[in-house]
């Protein structure tokens, strides 16, 4: 593979902000209107209308510029554009936080990310409710509304704000997050589920949360966020300070003070696996 020069990056960057500014212009667009939300497959995840307009006008901007590039999109669900620079992927979420966005709860965001080989190494996240624009690329820094950003400086897990997540197979899978999510509140200042990894992650990256994990997710949810928390100072990793990939569905992203801490925690925590019985018994007492 060729490594993108600097400015190779820069001119992606500004192409994955095109990209975001449109796909969130149609998500401002589509606010408090939507007349179709479906579920995709498996309860809570949803897709609408305002998912494909936004994708829509997200590739278009890709393919008029860079037409020979791939991209792999969460409604396309697939690489639907192959060239010679297959080594670079475009890795997209047109809304990351449907669910929210479908009941105007106002945390969601278009994410554009770029790999090279696997690595993020473009990222632009715009909220576009609160027109809030979150901007990477590596080696280049970077910005939170044009301005530069960093990650906070707490130093002690009781001193720590998280966020996390929960996959749509939670109530399948034993590997479920709860135990952590609750085991964490009490180490910490609290909690956060926001409901977009992309948002978590650009929230990490500007200093509004200190750390954030989260297992189930796709390329798409990752991409962008991870070269906003690196370039603004912070640490991404697995769960266990190996390094990160972004297929495997797992991250830990921080502010890198509290790192180490969180992940040691982490891995000491034992998975809450009788949700199942729990719910049943529930299910059938009078």
């Amino acid at each position: 593979m060729t490594v993108p020069t600097s400015t190779d990056l820069q001119r992606y960057l500004d192409i994955a902000t095109e990209a975001a500014l449109a796909g969130g212009a149609m998500l401002q667009r589509y606010w408090g209107k939507l007349e179709s939300i479906v579920e995709k497959g498996r309860p809570g995840d949803l897709v609408t209308e305002a998912d494909k307009a936004s994708e829509a006008a997200v590739l278009a901007v890709i393919r008029r510029h860079l037409p020979d590039q791939a991209v792999l999109a969460e409604e396309s669900g697939q690489v639907i554009a192959q060239g010679e620079t297959d080594s670079l992927l475009w890795a997209i979420d047109p809304l990351d936080g449907t669910t929210n966005y479908a009941h105007q709860y106002p945390f969601s965001a278009v994410s554009v990310g770029l790999l090279a080989d696997g690595e993020p190494v473009v990222g632009v996240v715009y909220d576009a409710i609160h027109n809030d624009l979150f901007r990477a690329a590596k080696g280049l820094g970077a910005t939170h509304n044009r301005q530069p950003m960093q990650v906070s400086q707490t130093a002690r897990l009781a001193d720590s704000l998280l966020v996390t997540g929960f996959a749509y197979d939670r109530r399948e899978t034993p590997d479920n997050n709860y135990a952590e999510f609750c085991h964490l509140t009490h180490l910490t200042q609290g909690v956060r589920r926001g409901g977009s990894a992309s948002m978590d992650l650009a929230y990490v990256a500007c200093g509004r949360l200190d750390g954030y994990w989260e297992r189930g997710l796709s390329p798409w949810d990752l991409a962008a966020g991870v070269v906003l928390v690196t370039e603004a100072g912070g640490q991404v990793t697995a769960y266990d300070q190996g390094p990160f990939d972004i297929f495997s569905g797992r991250i830990l992203a921080t502010n890198g003070v509290i790192h180490a801490t969180l992940s040691h925690v982490l891995q000491q925590i034992k998975p809450f696996r009788d949700f199942e019985a729990i719910a049943l018994t529930e299910a059938t007492t009078p």
